[in-house]
C-alpha cells in the first residue's frame, strides 16, 4: 500500500490539463495517394471522479492503415479495467477506463503509424476523490493495518524506490523492514541505466543548412523525452554555446516536442556544425555561410535641414572593408574640420557626416566614394521660418483724411509686397511705402471711400518657397449729408419742358441721378446742373421716353418724383363723323363689333352706355380694351340690342364722347291681341287681327292664314292678304265643324310666330257622345270572354251610331281593335285568346261628330277555365314567439285548387271579435304578428284564398301566450371567465356572468354553499348578474356558485376563487445530518403552500459564518424537506427557507444556530508499514438513503435522489412502471459520488406513476421506488405526501 506522500504525488502530477500532438514523418518520400497517419477527430483531455468510467475516442486517416496502440506516459502498463476496440460503423479507435482510481491518473497517448511515419495524441485523465467514497476508504485502510505487515518483494521495493529521491532511499527501506539495502540500491542503479536509453526519442533530427551572410538561421529538432528535465546543451565545434552571453547572437526555443536553435545575422565565421546534446544522445548538423560583395544598404534619398542645423548623412555598407570612403561637395573632398564631422561606427559598417551650422551656401550635392561604389545624396537647407515682432493693426479713418499701416519683423533681409483686397499695389504711386531695417510702413495721404479694404504684406526670402504675410482692414468714413428741398411728382403735357431740383445742406457732397433705377448720362433734350448746393435736373422738351420714376442720391441724402405725360382723352373726328352719319346696322344672330380709337395719358376710363345705361360685361357682351383704343363686341345679336349706344372717355385731364345707332334687323313680332271673328255662319268664318308691335326693322309684306280641324295636329294653309289688310274670310267650311286658326306676319328677313286663335265652330255645335261605363268580362274560358256595357249618357247632340271594343295584354301600352264594323249591341263575345294570358278592355261611343273619350279599361281577366276555390290550410303552429310578436308556420291545402294568398285572423282571450292581421293576404306560407301585448293570449285561424273563391277556415285548438319560447337556464361563458380565479389582496374582486332563461330566472349567489353576507355587492338582470367586491381580503377566497332557476329549470356555476398575498412564512426548522457532508433541512408547510397558490414553493438559501452573504442552495422546492450538499468540512454554516409565489417572498425562516460540518478523519501517517497485498473488499448493492415520494406541479421539474453503497461500483437501471427508461432521452440521470439522480424536465400529466431504480452488481441488485404525483394549479392535494401508507392523489 502506498504511503499518503505517494498519493499526494500521483495526484498532483494527474491535476494539470495535458493535451499534445506529435507528427513525424520516416519516409523521404511519400507516394501519390498514400499519406503519414494523422488525427481526423483529436482526442480530450477527460477529468472523472473515482468509480466513474472514462473514455477516449480517437479518428485516425493514414494510407496504409495505420496501427493504433494506447499507452501512458508514465510507462505503467495500463489497468486490468482499460479496454481498447475499434467501432466499425464510425471508424473510431476507443479506450475505456471502468472503475476510475487515483492510481489511474495519468496522460495518456494514442500512437497512430505506418510505413511513412507516426502521428501522437496527448491527453491528461484527471481522477478526483469522490466523497462518497471516503467511508469505504477508511474502513479499508482500517482492515488493512489491522493485518500483519510482510516485508515487499525486491521487485515490489525497486517499484517503490524508483519514484523517490537518493536521500530518503534508506528511510524507505527501513520502513517497508526490507534488509538488504546494498543490494536493492545496485539493482536500482542498473533499472535506471535501462531505462535511460530510451529516456530521448529522436522524431526529427537536425538538418544541414545553407544561409547568406547577414541572415537569420534556425536549427529544429522534435524530441520525445522521457524526463522533461534532462540537461539539453547546444554547441559549435566543440566549443559550448553559452547564448545568455552572446548578447542575442544565439536564443534557444522550445515550442512543445519542437527544439530550436536561433543565430542572428550570421556571418562567415558562423559556418561550421552544431550539436545538441541530450543526456547521451548528441545530433549534429552543418552551417554553411555564403559570402556577398560589398554594397551600400542605405537608401540614399534627398535630405532637408533647417537653417542653423546640423546635417547628418549615413551610409552602411553590407560589410566591412579595408578601402577608405571620402566625401565630396562641389568636387571638393571634405576635410574634418570645425564644420564638418566624419565617424565610424564600431562594427565598421556605418560612415556618418556631420555638418555643423548649416547655411544656404551648402547646399548642393554629397558625394560618398568607396573603392568602386559611388552615389550622390542632395542637400536642401530650409530657412528659417519669418514672424511678425508686431502685426497690422486696423485703422479707421475720415474721408481725405491720413492713414498708416505699419509693422514690425523679425529679419531685416526679406522681399516685400503688399496687397489690397488682394491685388498687388507695390509699384502704385497712390500709396508710400517704407522699408526701414526690420520695420516696414504702407501711408495713404486723403484718403477717398475706395481705398477703404483689406491691406496685406506679403513677407518672402531667398531659397524659401513659404510666404508669411499679416492683413490688416482700413476702414474710411464717408461724409453723408441731408435733403433741406426734396423733389415733388410732375405731370406736364407732351412737348413742354420741365424741372426736378433737390437742395442740399453741403456744397461739397455730389450726387447722382437715376431713372426707373438707371444712371442719367447727358443727352440733348435733358441736362443735368448743380449750382452749390443746388441740384438740377432740366428737360427741354418732355416726351413718352422721359416718363419714370427719378432718384437723386449723394452720400445718405435722397429722393423721389415721378414725371408724366398728361394729355386729355382724344377721338379722331374722322371717326365720329362716320358714326354719326349711318347707324350700325347687324342681323339677329350675327355679332356687332363697334372698335373706336383714341389717344390720351394717362390713359382714359372708358365706359359704353346703350339707351343711356352703362353696358356690363355678360356672356354676350364683352369690352375689349388697347392702349390707343377699344372695343365693344355684342355676340348673338337680337332685335332688342337695337338702339343709342355711346361712349365716353374721362381721366384727370378730360372727358371725350362718341355716339351712334345700332340697329338689328329681324322677323317682324306675331300679330297683336286676340283675333276678332266677325262671323261664324254655316259657310263663312270671317276674322280680324291687328298689325305686329314691332316689323323686325322691314316693311310687313303680307300675313299668312292657317287652319286645322279641332283636334287635329296638322296644320293647312287656307290664305294669304296684303299688309294693308288685317281681315280675312274662310268660307271653305263645313257645318258644325270646329276649327282653329293661326295668323302670321311676313317681311324680307322672314315670317314671324304665330297668332293663335280659340276653336271656332262653322253653325250649331256637334259634339262626340260621353264615356261608356267600364266593360264587365263574363263567361270566361281559356278561348273566349263576353264583354258588355252600358251606353254613354250623353250622346253629344247627334244619335250614337255604334262602339269601338279594343284589348291589350296586360302591361303592354299597344291596344287592338276588335271590330272593323262599328258595334251596335252593348255586349260582345271575345275570340282568339291565348290560354293563361291576362287581357284588359276598353270601348268608345261613335256619334256624326266622331268617337268619343275611351271608357275606363275593365279589370284584368286570365283567358283560362274557372278555377275551384282552395281546401282547408294544414298544419298550423307556433314557429317562435317573444313578448310582443308570435311568428306562424302552415302547409298549404292539399284539396282544390293553388291558393294565390292566405287570410290570417287573430282573437284576443278577452275578445270575440276576430281581426284580420294585414289588409291583404299572406302570400307565403309563414307571417309574424307583431305588436302584441306581453304574457297575453291569443287564438288564431286561417283561410286559403284564390280567384275561385274562399276556403273553410282552421282555427288553432288552444291559444298562445305573447313571450318567448320556454326555455331552462343556461350559461353563457366567454373566454374571460375562468373556473379559476386568482385575485390579489386589496384589489377588487369582479365575477360576471352572462346566461339565457326564458322566463328570467330567479339569481341567487353562495359563498362555500352558503348564500352571501352582503359584503359583496351584487348586480342582477334578465340576461346576467355580476358580483363584486371593491377590496378583497383572505378570507375572501372560497368557492363561488352562481344559481339560477325558473319554472322550467335551474342550472349553477361554480368559480374558484383564491385571493393571495405575499405568502407567510413556513415553521420550525430543523437541521439533520444524514449523509456525512451533507444538512438535511425539515420545516412545517406555510399554509399559503397547502393552498396551492399559483406558482408558490420554498427557496433554500446558505451562509457561512465567514461572511454576511446569503447564496441561493435551490429554488422551485415543493416539499418541506430539502438536503444541502457541496459543504465544506470544518466550516460552520446558518441556512434559510423563503416561501415565494409570482408575488413576492415571505419573511425569511433562519436556523438559530449555525451548524458545523465535522472534518474526515486523518489517516494515520508516519507509521513504519511493510507493505502488503490487500484485495479489495466487496460490498453487495444497498441503499444508504432511499427515494422519497414526490407531489410535482404540471409544468415544473422534479429531481429523485437517493445514496447508495456497493463495489464494484453497481450499474444504475431506472423503471417508470415496468417500462425502463434508461436510455429515454426524454429524462436526465446521472450516477456519481454514490449519488443517483433522475431528472424530469416539464412533468406532464403522462409523467405521473411509479418509478423503480435498480442497482446490480456481481453480489446482487437492490431495488427501490417512489410515487410521483403531477397536479394542476387548480388542484388542491389533500393529504401529506411523506406518509408512506397513503399514496393515492385526492384532488377538488
Amino acid at each position: 500500500m502506498k504511503s499518503m506522500d505517494e498519493h499526494s504525488s500521483i495526484q498532483r502530477k494527474s491535476s494539470a490539463v495535458v493535451e499534445t500532438y506529435t507528427q513525424v514523418q520516416t519516409s523521404p518520400h511519400v507516394p501519390a495517394g498514400e499519406s503519414v497517419p494523422d488525427f481526423e477527430e483529436k482526442l480530450r483531455p477527460v477529468t472523472a471522479q473515482e468509480g466513474d468510467n472514462a473514455v477516449f475516442r480517437a479518428k485516425v486517416t493514414g494510407k496504409p492503415q495505420p496501427c493504433v496502440v494506447w499507452e501512458r506516459a508514465s510507462g505503467t502498463p495500463l489497468s486490468d479495467e482499460t479496454f481498447n476496440f475499434y467501432e466499425e460503423f464510425n471508424n473510431q479507435h476507443i479506450l475505456k477506463v471502468k472503475n476510475l482510481s487515483m492510481e489511474d491518473g495519468d496522460v495518456y497517448r494514442c500512437v497512430a503509424a505506418n510505413v511513412h511515419g507516426e502521428a501522437i495524441y496527448s491527453v491528461s485523465l484527471i481522477v478526483t476523490e469522490n466523497p462518497a467514497l471516503d467511508l469505504k476508504k477508511m474502513l479499508k485502510k482500517r482492515s488493512v493495518e489491522k493485518r500483519e505487515k510482510k516485508p515487499p518483494t525486491e521487485e515490489e521495493m525497486l517499484k517503490i524506490l524508483s519514484g523517490a529521491e537518493k536521500k530518503d532511499y534508506e528511510r524507505i527501506c527501513a520502513e517497508h523492514g526490507f534488509t538488504d539495502f546494498r543490494g536493492i540500491l545496485k539493482k536500482l542503479k542498473e533499472m535506471k541505466k535501462k531505462e535511460e536509453v530510451e529516456m530521448v526519442r529522436v522524431l526529427k533530427p537536425l538538418e544541414n543548412l545553407t544561409a547568406k551572410a547577414g541572415t537569420n538561421v534556425v536549427f529544429d529538432t522534435i524530441l520525445e523525452l522521457r524526463d522533461p528535465n534532462v540537461r539539453m546543451q547546444w554547441f559549435l565545434g566543440s566549443e559550448l554555446l553559452r547564448t545568455q552571453y552572446s548578447l542575442g547572437k544565439y536564443e534557444v526555443k522550445q515550442m512543445g516536442t519542437k527544439h530550436m536553435l536561433c543565430i542572428s545575422g550570421v556571418g562567415l565565421g558562423d559556418t561550421g556544425t552544431y550539436a545538441l546534446q541530450v543526456g547521451d544522445k548528441r545530433l549534429t548538423a552543418r552551417l554553411h555561410v555564403i559570402d556577398e560583395p560589398l554594397k551600400f544598404l542605405s537608401d540614399f534619398k534627398p535630405k532637408k535641414v533647417t537653417e542653423r542645423q546640423t546635417a547628418v548623412f549615413e551610409v552602411r555598407l553590407s560589410k566591412k572593408t579595408n578601402a577608405p570612403l571620402i566625401w565630396k561637395v562641389k568636387d571638393k573632398e571634405v576635410k574634418r574640420d570645425e564644420k564638418f564631422d566624419v565617424s565610424l561606427s564600431e562594427d565598421g559598417l556605418t560612415y556618418t557626416l556631420k555638418i555643423k551650422d548649416v547655411k544656404v551656401s551648402d547646399t548642393g550635392d554629397y558625394t560618398i566614394s568607396i573603392g568602386d561604389l559611388t552615389a550622390t545624396v542632395p542637400l536642401f537647407i530650409q530657412r528659417i521660418p519669418i514672424k511678425f515682432c508686431s502685426y497690422l493693426k486696423n485703422t479707421r479713418v475720415q474721408e481725405r483724411g491720413k492713414a498708416r499701416l505699419e509693422c514690425e519683423l523679425t529679419s531685416k533681409d526679406v522681399h516685400i509686397r503688399w496687397f489690397k483686397d488682394g491685388s498687388d499695389i507695390t509699384a502704385s504711386r497712390r500709396y508710400v511705402f517704407v522699408h526701414e531695417g526690420k520695420r516696414a510702413e504702407a501711408v495713404i495721404e486723403d484718403c477717398e471711400l475706395t481705398d477703404a479694404g483689406e491691406y496685406s504684406i506679403v513677407c518672402t526670402q531667398d531659397n524659401d518657397t513659404h510666404e508669411y504675410f499679416s492683413t490688416a482692414i482700413l476702414t474710411v468714413d464717408e461724409r453723408f449729408a441731408s435733403v433741406i428741398s426734396g423733389m415733388s411728382d410732375a405731370q406736364c403735357p407732351t412737348g413742354s419742358s420741365a424741372e426736378l431740383c433737390v437742395v442740399l445742406d453741403d456744397e461739397k457732397v455730389d450726387g447722382i441721378w437715376l431713372k426707373d433705377g438707371i444712371e442719367i448720362s447727358e443727352q440733348s433734350e435733358v441736362q443735368v446742373v448743380k449750382q452749390g448746393a443746388v441740384h438740377k435736373l432740366l428737360f427741354s422738351s418732355v416726351t413718352d421716353a422721359h416718363e419714370g420714376k427719378y432718384t437723386f442720391k449723394a452720400k445718405g441724402a435722397e429722393s423721389e418724383a415721378v414725371l408724366s405725360i398728361a394729355d386729355p382723352p382724344e377721338i379722331d373726328s374722322s371717326v365720329l363723323d362716320v358714326l354719326g352719319a349711318q347707324p350700325v346696322t347687324v342681323k339677329a344672330g350675327q355679332t356687332a363689333t363697334i372698335k373706336i380709337p383714341f389717344k390720351g395719358k394717362p390713359p382714359p376710363k372708358v365706359t359704353w352706355y346703350k339707351d343711356g345705361v352703362e353696358v356690363m360685361e355678360d356672356e354676350r357682351t364683352k369690352m375689349e380694351r388697347s392702349a390707343d383704343g377699344t372695343t365693344l363686341v355684342l355676340t348673338r345679336c337680337v332685335r332688342e340690342d337695337s338702339g343709342a349706344v355711346m361712349l365716353r372717355l374721362k381721366s384727370d385731364c378730360g372727358t371725350a364722347v362718341a355716339n351712334m345707332h345700332l340697329d338689328v334687323i329681324d322677323r317682324p313680332k306675331p300679330p297683336q291681341g286676340k283675333v276678332e271673328f266677325l262671323e261664324t255662319s254655316r259657310k263663312c268664318i270671317k276674322m280680324k287681327w291687328k298689325a305686329p308691335r314691332d316689323n323686325g326693322g322691314k316693311q310687313v309684306t303680307s300675313f299668312l292664314i292657317e287652319r286645322r280641324p279641332a283636334g287635329k295636329k296638322s296644320w293647312d294653309r287656307v290664305g294669304e292678304v296684303n299688309s294693308s289688310s288685317t281681315v280675312f274670310s274662310d268660307e271653305e267650311v263645313s257645318e258644325g265643324e270646329a276649327y282653329q286658326y293661326r295668323i302670321r306676319a311676313v317681311n324680307e328677313e322672314g315670317t314671324s310666330e304665330a297668332l293663335e286663335t280659340e276653336d271656332v265652330r262653322a253653325g250649331e255645335p256637334i259634339e262626340p257622345p260621353g264615356v261608356v261605363s267600364q266593360p264587365q268580362v263574363s263567361n270566361v274560358t281559356k278561348e273566349t270572354m263576353t264583354v258588355s256595357w252600358t251606353p254613354p249618357g250623353d250622346d253629344g247632340g247627334a244619335p250614337v251610331l255604334g262602339y269601338i271594343l279594343e284589348r291589350r295584354k296586360k302591361g303592354s301600352n299597344m291596344w287592338l281593335q276588335l271590330n272593323k264594323e262599328l258595334i251596335t249591341d252593348s255586349k260582345f263575345t271575345v275570340g282568339g285568346l291565348v290560354e293563361g294570358a291576362e287581357y284588359e278592355f276598353r270601348v268608345t261611343s261613335v256619334n256624326r261628330a266622331g268617337a268619343g273619350n275611351p271608357s275606363t279599361i275593365s279589370t284584368s281577366v286570365q283567358a283560362k277555365d274557372p278555377i275551384r276555390a282552395p281546401g282547408l290550410v294544414r298544419n298550423l303552429f307556433v314557429s317562435d314567439s317573444s313578448y310582443s310578436s308570435i311568428s306562424l308556420r302552415w302547409s298549404a291545402p292539399e284539396t282544390g285548387d293553388e291558393p294565390s294568398g292566405y287570410i290570417l285572423e287573430i282573437r284576443p282571450e278577452n275578445s270575440k271579435d276576430w281581426t284580420k292581421v294585414s289588409k291583404v293576404p299572406v302570400a307565403s306560407a309563414s307571417f309574424t304578428v307583431a305588436g302584441l301585448q306581453e304574457r297575453m293570449k291569443y287564438f288564431f285561424r286561417i283561410r286559403a284564398v284564390n280567384e275561385g273563391g274562399v276556403g273553410e277556415s282552421v282555427e288553432m285548438s288552444k291559444g298562445v301566450l305573447a313571450m318567448p319560447p320556454p326555455v331552462s337556464p343556461r350559461f353563457e361563458l366567454d373566454a374571460k371567465l375562468r373556473s379559476q380565479v386568482v385575485v390579489r389582496a386589496g384589489t377588487a374582486l369582479c365575477l360576471r356572468l352572462s346566461f339565457f332563461a326564458s322566463p328570467p330566472p330567479l339569481v341567487t349567489w353562495f359563498k362555500d354553499g352558503l348564500p352571501t353576507t352582503g359584503r359583496e355587492a351584487v348586480i342582477k338582470g334578465n340576461n346576467h348578474s355580476q358580483l363584486l367586491v371593491s377590496s378583497a381580503i383572505r378570507s375572501d377566497s372560497g368557492v363561488y356558485r352562481v344559481h339560477l332557476k325558473n319554472e322550467f329549470g335551474e342550472a349553477h356555476y361554480d368559480v374558484n376563487v383564491r385571493v393571495t398575498d405575499f405568502p407567510r412564512p413556513p415553521k420550525s426548522l430543523r437541521l439533520v445530518e444524514e449523509v456525512p457532508g451533507t444538512v438535511t433541512l425539515h420545516w412545517d408547510h406555510t399554509p399559503d403552500l397547502a393552498d396551492d397558490e399559483e406558482g408558490a414553493h420554498y427557496v433554500i438559501l446558505k451562509r457561512d459564518t465567514s461572511t454576511t452573504s446569503w447564496f441561493t442552495v435551490a429554488e422551485r422546492v415543493f416539499s418541506k424537506k430539502y438536503t444541502v450538499t457541496g459543504l465544506l468540512p470544518g466550516r460552520k454554516y446558518y441556512f434559510r427557507v423563503l416561501a415565494q409565489n409570482f408575488i413576492g417572498c415571505s419573511d425569511p425562516l433562519d436556523s438559530k444556530e449555525p451548524y458545523f460540518i465535522p472534518k474526515e478523519k486523518e489517516s494515520v501517517r508516519g507509521l513504519n508499514l511493510k507493505q502488503s497485498t490487500v484485495r479489495s473488499r466487496q460490498v453487495k448493492p444497498s441503499f444508504l438513503l432511499p427515494l422519497k415520494d414526490h407531489a410535482v406541479r404540471r409544468g415544473n421539474d422534479c429531481t429523485m435522489s437517493c445514496a447508495y453503497q456497493g463495489m464494484p461500483t453497481p450499474q444504475a437501471c431506472w423503471f417508470k412502471g415496468e417500462s425502463k427508461i434508461s436510455n429515454c432521452t426524454r429524462f436526465w440521470q446521472s450516477t456519481a459520488n454514490g449519488v443517483c439522480t433522475l431528472v424530469i424536465p416539464t412533468c406532464a400529466a403522462k409523467d405521473e406513476g411509479l418509478y423503480t431504480l435498480v442497482l446490480e452488481n456481481p453480489l446482487g441488485e437492490a431495488r427501490c421506488s417512489c410515487n410521483l404525483v403531477i397536479f394542476d394549479k387548480d388542484d388542491r392535494v389533500l393529504e401529506s405526501l411523506d406518509n408512506p401508507t397513503n399514496k393515492e392523489k385526492l384532488i377538488l
